[in-house]
């Protein structure tokens, strides 16, 4: 639907009247109707004030929400199933008036955080909490600012078109068994604090830190001499990488859901064993690494996972029997 049309259809303000409002207006109403038959002066000075209560009620209101501007600022990532915050800035730049009592939220969304008040010239910092049942990319298009200042006979909603979007990650939680490629080699090394064998292998040197490094190769003293992060390089094993690999041919069923969620809980295992992983899918293919950013990243290409009939079949960067193909049976059989 064209964006004017859109705006045409819902118009950028609407005043809806509550219960309590609605009792309020029939009662105008029939001081109305008693009041021109009989031409009691004491009726139309009721009708006067009651009318003039109604007036004031809708300045009011469209004075709390004129010209306030909102900033909105979304989390990387959220988890499918599980409260996340949306953090809004509002900022009253009128010079005496203050704003009171405003609901902001998403448009459509049930989710809504409250502000009691915005003084003149500056700026509130508020949360709403909001979940989203099911992974994906969900377009976040217009904020909704409203109030029932001052009497709480209606409801002013102001829209605010602001684009953005919320990435919903899987589940990651699920119980998988341990991934054991056929024809991977067992792990050698130092123990990691997790337990499991470490996969750093032999020690190379010093170098910057990048996104995605492991914080536990963080060579403190050398940072602390540079004024940088600087982290230890080993030579890796490329034979010690995980990769996850996720078929997306066929249909968006709750089985392929959960082959989904299967692969996101087999990346966490791998990250808290402190083993290198990677994902593989006949869209998107993210290179192994390891660290809490990697993990960001596998999960970012599992929310963007589109499954379709038409989907081209996975050619697996490593021989087949190398790589752990995400599965429903996996979490069944954990």
């Amino acid at each position: 639907m064209p964006g004017y049309l859109r705006r045409w259809l819902k118009p950028p303000r609407r005043l809806r009247v509550k219960r309590i409002g609605g009792v309020f207006i029939g009662g105008t109403l029939l001081i109305g109707l008693a009041a021109i038959p009989t031409g009691n002066n004491l009726l139309f000075l009721l009708l006067g004030a009651m009318l003039g209560f109604i007036a004031v009620s809708g300045w009011l209101s469209e004075q709390m929400v004129r010209n306030v501007a909102i900033l909105r600022r979304v989390p990387h990532g959220a988890t499918a199933g599980q409260p996340t915050r949306i953090t809004y800035e509002l900022a009253n730049p009128k010079r005496r008036l203050p704003c009171f009592a405003l609901d902001v939220g998403e448009a459509g969304s049930p989710a809504r955080a409250f502000v009691a008040n915005i003084q003149p010239r500056s700026t509130v910092i508020t949360r709403a909490e909001g979940t989203w049942p099911h992974r994906g990319v969900y377009q976040l298009d217009t904020v909704t600012l409203a109030t029932s200042f001052p009497f709480g006979l209606f409801r002013k909603e102001r829209d605010v078109e602001l684009a953005g979007e919320m990435i919903v990650w899987p589940r990651a939680d699920r119980r998988v068994p341990d991934p054991r490629p056929a024809g991977a080699r067992p792990r050698q090394g130092t123990l990691t604090p997790f337990g499991a064998a470490g996969t750093r292998g032999e020690y190379r040197g010093l170098r910057d830190y990048r996104s995605g490094d492991d914080p536990r190769d963080v060579h403190w003293r050398s940072t602390a001499r540079r004024g940088n992060p600087v982290v230890r390089e080993y030579e890796r094993d490329a034979a010690e990488a995980l990769w996850i690999c996720l078929e997306l041919r066929g249909p968006g069923d709750e089985q392929a859901e959960t082959s989904v969620e299967v692969a996101a809980s087999l990346a966490a295992a791998a990250l808290r064993r402190g083993q290198p992983f990677g994902l593989a899918t006949p869209d998107v293919r993210v290179a192994p690494g390891a660290g809490p950013v990697q993990l960001e990243r596998v999960l970012d290409a599992l929310a963007r996972a589109r499954f379709r009939p038409d989907a081209p079949r996975l050619i697996p960067p490593v021989p087949a029997p190398e790589c752990v193909w995400a599965r429903a049976e996996m979490a069944s059989a954990a």
